[in-house]
């Protein structure tokens, strides 16, 4: 038996909440320098209370085949993947209007 949202009455499955909420983002894309030089790509303004980072986290960390981390509502990459994650977080279902590279 699906899990039913307690909020929508509505199987979970469909998502609804967390497309919507992915809808109202606003995402910021930029390149950092951390010890020793090495670089990381930090994707900040999401709101994790409305779309699941953890998740997030581990799908752009399975398509950059990098490592990385959720912190604090922002997503740290090792590595410059600056010109790739805007079409990437479109893919996930964030609006290409609410991220600024």
């Amino acid at each position: 038996m699906p899990e039913i949202d307690p909020i929508t009455g509505l199987p979970k499955e469909l998502g609804v909440w967390e497309n919507i909420a992915k809808e109202s983002q606003k995402i910021t894309i930029k390149l950092i320098k951390k010890k020793f030089g090495k670089k990381y790509t930090v994707v900040q303004g999401i709101n994790k209370h409305e779309v699941d980072i953890k998740e997030l986290t581990k799908k752009l960390k399975n398509r950059f085949a990098c490592g990385g981390t959720s912190k604090a509502g922002t997503v740290e990459l090792q590595g410059d993947h600056t010109r790739e994650m805007r079409k990437e977080l479109v893919k996930q279902g964030f609006t290409p209007d609410s991220i600024e590279s």
